[in-house]
C-alpha cells in the first residue's frame, strides 16, 4: 500500500540536485524569498543553509513547471516543506474522488468540478515531482500515485456526468449516492493508467463502454446518443485548459475502429468486434486494461469475458505466427551503429520503454492462455512472472528491470520540466545538462554513458527476442503502424521512401489493420498484409506521385471481397506486385476498374497471361467457357459484362506493360466487342423468338461503323451499330403466340439488342450504343431492312456517309445476309464518283469540324489540325474516289493505317504516305495509353507521372516537352498533306 509508510523531504540527501545555473538560483531564491514573506515555513528555510533548502531550490532551477506552481500557490510549497507526503496525498486524491458530491443539497457545476480537480492535479503534480526529485519516491511509487489520482479524477467525472443526467431525467439512476453504481456504464484504463504506471505528464487512454439493458434508461436505444455524448463532456471535464491548467489529456480512440465508431460502443457491439476483427495490438493492449471508472462491476465481467480474445487457450503455431506478426511491425534494430543521446525517443525509440514493454507482452500473449500467473498489467510484475515461469532468465529480468525504471526516471524528468507529454531528449547541451541534474548527474557525459549502456542492453535483450522473425522494416528506418498514433521514426522513414504526406499515409495503413475492409478482416489476411507492407511501400515510394498510388490502392483494397490468396501472391510474386503499383500510378481508370470490379483482377493470377496474345480465337474460347453455365437471359447479360470487363482490362494490362501495341489493343478490344455484340444478339434473338415466335424468312446482320469497322476501338470506345434485316415478302407477322408485324418485330430485337449492351446492371455497362449512322440518322427507324438500306445509300446517302461507309464491317448475323449487305457496300463504294465533289464536300467537312469541336488542346489527337481526324478524311476520301482514278482497294474490314497504305501507294507522294502513317501510328499508341489510364481530357500538367512517362516511352521521346515538339511538327505535315491531297482532287 502506498500509506503504509510516511516520509518527508527533510529525508533528502544533501548534494543530491545541483541548480542549473548561478543565474537560474539566484532568481529563484528571490522568488522564494518573495514566498516566504506570507510563507513562515519557506521563510524559516531559507535562513539556515541545509539539504532541504539546497534541495528545493535547486529543484525549482530545473524545472520552470514546478517553479511557476510555487508562486502560484505558495501553501502547496509549506506543505511540501513542512508535512508528511503521504497522508497529504491520500486526503488530496480523496478530496479529487469527492469533487462532484453535492454539498448543502445542490449538485456542483461542470466548471466548480472542473476547478476543483484541476486545483487537486496541480497540487499532487507538485508534491510527487519533489518526492520524485529527492529519492524519496521511487519510480514505482510515483507512477503508482499518479495513476491514483488519474483514477480518483475520471471517477468524479463520471459520476458527476451520470449524475446530472439523472436530474435532467435523460436516465434513472439506481442509487443517487453512488452514481456508477449498477450503471452499466463500464470505463476502462488502458496501457499505463491500466498497470498503474501512468507518465509524470501523461495523457490517460480510456476506452468506453455501456451496458444499454442496465436499467437505467427508459429506452434502451437511447444508449447509443446519450453515452457518446457524454463522453465529449468527459473529454472536456479533464482536459480543456482554464486559469486552473487541466486535469489529464484524455484519449479515447482506443476503441474498436475509432475512425467509425462513437466515443461509447455498446457492450454487445464490442464484443462482437473483438471476436471477429480484433487485431493483434488490441489483444496486447487489453493485457493492461483495468476497469478505472464507471460501473466497475461491469467493467470487471466485461474483461473477464474477453479473456479468450486477449489470451488464446492453446499454444499453438498459429497463435505465435499471429503474435510475430505484431513484433513485424517494430524495428529491431541489431546493435548497428551509434544511438545519438541528444534527440532521442526514449519511449518509442531504440533500447526505449516500448521495446521493454513489448519484449513482455508478446509473451505474455504466448502463453498467458495456459499460465494466469503471466496476466499481470505491471511490466516488472510480468518479467517476475516470466522469470517464475522459466521463459526468461534472472539475468535478463533484473537488467530490463533496471533497465526500465532507469528510462521511467528519465522519461518523467522530462516531462517535469514544462509539463509537456515529450519522450524527446533534448537536442541543445544546455537542455540535456537540465536532465542530467534532474537525475542526480553532474555532467552530461556521465549521464550519456550511463543512457547510453541502458539503450544498448535493451535493445540487445529485444533483438534476441525473435532473431529469426522477419521484421515490418526496411534498411530505411522503421515502420510501426500499431495503434492509434503516428510514429515519428516511421513519418521519417515513409518521406524517406518517396511519400511526401507520410502522417496520411500511416493513417491509411492504420485503416487496412482495423479491419475496416472484407479484404483485412481475417487475421491471416492482416498477417500477410503486414509481411507484405514493407516491399509494398518500397515500391510504391519509388513510383512518381506516391502518395497518390497508394490511395488508389486503398480504394482498390477496399472494394475486395477476399485478401488472403492476393497478398500472399503479392508477397511471392514481386512482378505482379510491382504492376500494382505500375496501375496505380500510372493508370487511374484502371484502378478505379480494379477497386470497382475487383473480380477483373481474377485474370492476372494467370501465369500465362503475357504469353497469350489476345486473338479472336483465344477470346472466343475463354467467352464460350464463361458462358457455359448461364442458364437463363439475364444471367448470359451479366456474365457477358463480367467477361467484358475482365477482358478489356487484361487487355488493358497487356498494352500498358508493353506486351502488345497500340494497334494490337484496337484490334483485340474490337475482337471483343465483336464477340460480345454477337452473343448479345444471339441472346436477344433467342428471347423475341420465345415470345414471338420467328418471322418467317427473317435474317438479321449487325454492322459495325466507325472505329468498331476498322478495329481501332480503345478501352473507352462507344460502339457504332446498324442493325439490318430481311424477310419474306409474303409474310405479314411472326409465328409466336404474340406475333408482331415486321417493323414492329425487326424494331423490338434492335432495341432489346441496345439493352443488352447498354443498360446499367449490377454489373454495369458494356458499351454504349450509337445508331446514328443508320440510313436517316436519328430521324430514321433503329432497324433497316436491307433494301432500304440500299436505296438510300444509293440515291440518298451524303458524301460524308459514304465515307463512313468505307469504315463499315459485318460483324455478325445470317450469313447470308451479311453477304447480301457486304455486295451493297462494295457495290456503292465502286462508283465512279466526281472527284472535284468529293473533295468540296469532304473539305468542307472538314472545317465544319474545325468549327463546331475546336480542339482543346495540342493533346486533342482527335481534333488538332493534322490529328487522327485528318488521316482518316484523306483515307476515307481516298476511297471514294479511288473507281474514278481506276484503283481497285477494298477497303472494308481493314484499319485506317492500312487503308492508308493501300490507296496511299498509287494515289499519293510515298513520302506524304509515309509522314501519315507515322503519324497515325504515333496517334495510335498515345489515344490507346490516355484512354486506358484515365477518363476526360488529357494534360500533362495534371497527368499522373506514370503516365506521363508512358506517354514519352510511347513516342520513344526522353521528355514531355521533346515530344510535344515531335508531334506539333507531325501534325504540321500531316495538315499540308490533308490540304494538298484533297484539294489535288
Amino acid at each position: 500500500m502506498l500509506t503504509n509508510s510516511t516520509h518527508s523531504l527533510s529525508e533528502v540527501v544533501d548534494g543530491l540536485l545541483k541548480p542549473l545555473s548561478k543565474t537560474e538560483l539566484k532568481l529563484v531564491l528571490d522568488d522564494l524569498q518573495k514566498i516566504g514573506a506570507d510563507e513562515p515555513v519557506v521563510a524559516d528555510i531559507l535562513k539556515t543553509e541545509g539539504a532541504l533548502r539546497d534541495f528545493i531550490s535547486a529543484a525549482l532551477t530545473l524545472s520552470p513547471y514546478l517553479r511557476d506552481i510555487a508562486n502560484i500557490d505558495p501553501g502547496i510549497l509549506t506543505i511540501a516543506i513542512s508535512e508528511p507526503l503521504e497522508p497529504r496525498l491520500e486526503a488530496l486524491i480523496a478530496e479529487a474522488r469527492e469533487a462532484w458530491m453535492p454539498r448543502d443539497g445542490a449538485s456542483p457545476s461542470e466548471s466548480e468540478i472542473m476547478g476543483r480537480l484541476r486545483t487537486v492535479k496541480r497540487r499532487v503534480a507538485f508534491l510527487l515531482a519533489l518526492a520524485d526529485l529527492a529519492r524519496i519516491f521511487d519510480g514505482r511509487t510515483t507512477t503508482a500515485w499518479l495513476s491514483r489520482l488519474a483514477e480518483a479524477t475520471v471517477s468524479a467525472a463520471i459520476d458527476h456526468l451520470l449524475l446530472s443526467s439523472h436530474e435532467a431525467r435523460k436516465l434513472q439512476l439506481k442509487n443517487v449516492a453512488r452514481p456508477s453504481e449498477g450503471s452499466g456504464l463500464v470505463v476502462l484504463g488502458m496501457g499505463k493508467l491500466g498497470a498503474c504506471e501512468l507518465n509524470y505528464s501523461s495523457d490517460i487512454d480510456l476506452v468506453v463502454f455501456f451496458d444499454e439493458q442496465a436499467g437505467i434508461l427508459s429506452d434502451p436505444d437511447d444508449a447509443i446518443d446519450i453515452f457518446p455524448r457524454l463522453m465529449r463532456r468527459l473529454v472536456r471535464i479533464m482536459q480543456e485548459r482554464t486559469g486552473d491548467g487541466y486535469v489529464f489529456r484524455t484519449d479515447l480512440r482506443l476503441r474498436p475502429d475509432p475512425g467509425a465508431t462513437p466515443l461509447a460502443v455498446s457492450i454487445d457491439a464490442a464484443m462482437v468486434y473483438y471476436e471477429g476483427r480484433g487485431q493483434n495490438w488490441e489483444r496486447a493492449a487489453f493485457i493492461k486494461a483495468r476497469p478505472v471508472a464507471g460501473d466497475i462491476a461491469a467493467g470487471d465481467r466485461f474483461l473477464r469475458d474477453l479473456t479468450p480474445f486477449v489470451f488464446r487457450k492453446y499454444l499453438d503455431y498459429a497463435a505465435i505466427s499471429d503474435i510475430h506478426s505484431i513484433k513485424r511491425q517494430i524495428h529491431a534494430h541489431k546493435g548497428h551503429g551509434a544511438i545519438a543521446v541528444k534527440g532521442h525517443n526514449v519511449k518509442l525509440g531504440r533500447g526505449g520503454i516500448r521495446e521493454i514493454e513489448f519484449f513482455a507482452q508478446t509473451q505474455q500473449l504466448i502463453a498467458g492462455g495456459r499460465m494466469p500467473a503471466l496476466r499481470s498489467r505491471a511490466t516488472e510484475e510480468t518479467l517476475n512472472e516470466l522469470t517464475k515461469a522459466k521463459w526468461i532468465d534472472e539475468e535478463t529480468c533484473e537488467e530490463l528491470t533496471d533497465a526500465y525504471w532507469f528510462l521511467r526516471d528519465v522519461e518523467h524528468r522530462i516531462q517535469m520540466v514544462r509539463d509537456e507529454q515529450t519522450h524527446l531528449l533534448p537536442e541543445t547541451e544546455g537542455e540535456l545538462k537540465r536532465i542530467a541534474y534532474m537525475m542526480g548527474f553532474s555532467d552530461t557525459p556521465s549521464f550519456s554513458e550511463r543512457l547510453v549502456e541502458v539503450f544498448r542492453t535493451v535493445e540487445r535483450r529485444y533483438a534476441r527476442l525473435f532473431e529469426q522473425e522477419t521484421k515490418l522494416s526496411t534498411e530505411t528506418g522503421n515502420l510501426v503502424f500499431t495503434g492509434q498514433n503516428d510514429d515519428p521514426d516511421t513519418l521519417v522513414t515513409l518521406r524517406k521512401l518517396g511519400f511526401e504526406r507520410p502522417s496520411d499515409i500511416s493513417r491509411v495503413i492504420r485503416t487496412w489493420h482495423y479491419g475496416r475492409y472484407k479484404a483485412t478482416q481475417s487475421v491471416e489476411a492482416r498477417e500477410r498484409l503486414t509481411e507484405l507492407t514493407p516491399e509494398l511501400l518500397r515500391v510504391f515510394g519509388e513510383s512518381k506521385r506516391a502518395d497518390e498510388a497508394i490511395l488508389r490502392f486503398d480504394s482498390f483494397l477496399s472494394g475486395l471481397p477476399a485478401g488472403i490468396q492476393l497478398f500472399s501472391l503479392l508477397g511471392s510474386n514481386p512482378a505482379l506486385l510491382s504492376l500494382i503499383v505500375y496501375i496505380m500510378s500510372a493508370a487511374p481508370k484502371l484502378a478505379e476498374v480494379i477497386a470497382a470490379r475487383p473480380h477483373v483482377f481474377d485474370g492476372m493470377l494467370d501465369p500465362g497471361l503475357m504469353a497469350e496474345l489476345p486473338t479472336r480465337d483465344y477470346l472466343a474460347g475463354r467467352l464460350k467457357g464463361s458462358l457455359q453455365q448461364a442458364r437463363y437471359y439475364e444471367e448470359v447479360l451479366d456474365r457477358l459484362r463480367i467477361f467484358a470487363a475482365e477482358q478489356r482490362f487484361l487487355i488493358g494490362i497487356r498494352l500498358l506493360t508493353g506486351s502488345i501495341n497500340g494497334a494490337m489493343a484496337g484490334r483485340a478490344f474490337t475482337h471483343l466487342a465483336d464477340l460480345i455484340v454477337e452473343a448479345a444478339l444471339n441472346a436477344v434473338l433467342s428471347e423475341i423468338e420465345a415470345a414471338h415466335g420467328k418471322f418467317p424468312g427473317g435474317r438479321v446482320a449487325v454492322a459495325g461503323m466507325g472505329k468498331l469497322g476498322s478495329f481501332e476501338l480503345t478501352a473507352g470506345s462507344d460502339i457504332d451499330l446498324i442493325l439490318l434485316y430481311d424477310y419474306d415478302d409474303a409474310a405479314e407477322e411472326s409465328d409466336g403466340a404474340k406475333p408482331l408485324d415486321a417493323v414492329r418485330y425487326f424494331t423490338r430485337i434492335t432495341q432489346r439488342l441496345i439493352a443488352a449492351l447498354s443498360a446499367p446492371t449490377a454489373e454495369g455497362v458494356l458499351y454504349e450504343v450509337d445508331m446514328r449512322l443508320r440510313p436517316s440518322g436519328n430521324k430514321g427507324p433503329v432497324a433497316t431492312r436491307v433494301s432500304s438500306f440500299a436505296k438510300y445509300q444509293r440515291e440518298e446517302a451524303w458524301t460524308w456517309e459514304h465515307m463512313a461507309l468505307s469504315r463499315a464491317r459485318l460483324i455478325c448475323g445470317d450469313a447470308s445476309l451479311i453477304g447480301d449487305v457486304e455486295r451493297v457496300i462494295e457495290e456503292v463504294l465502286s462508283t465512279r464518283r466526281d472527284v472535284r465533289k468529293v473533295a468540296k464536300d469532304v473539305a468542307e467537312m472538314r472545317a465544319l469540324i474545325e468549327q463546331e469541336k475546336p480542339p482543346a488542346n495540342m493533346w486533342d489527337l482527335k481534333l488538332i489540325p493534322g490529328g487522327v481526324v485528318d488521316i482518316e478524311f484523306i483515307a476515307q476520301y481516298l476511297a471514294l474516289i479511288a473507281p474514278a482514278k481506276d484503283v481497285v482497294v477494298k477497303v472494308n474490314g481493314i484499319s485506317t493505317g492500312e487503308a492508308l497504305k493501300q490507296l496511299g501507294a498509287p494515289l499519293m507522294a510515298s513520302a506524304d504516305v509515309d509522314s501519315c502513317s507515322e503519324a497515325f501510328g504515333l496517334y495510335t499508341e498515345l489515344s490507346q495509353l490516355i484512354r486506358l489510364c484515365i477518363d476526360g481530357p488529357f494534360d500533362p500538367k495534371d497527368a499522373p507521372a506514370g503516365l506521363i512517362d508512358l506517354v514519352c516511352r510511347a513516342g520513344d521521346c526522353p521528355d514531355i516537352k521533346t515530344l510535344e515538339g515531335e508531334m506539333k511538327q507531325l501534325s504540321k505535315t500531316v495538315r499540308k498533306v490533308f490540304q494538298a491531297v484533297v484539294k489535288a482532287g
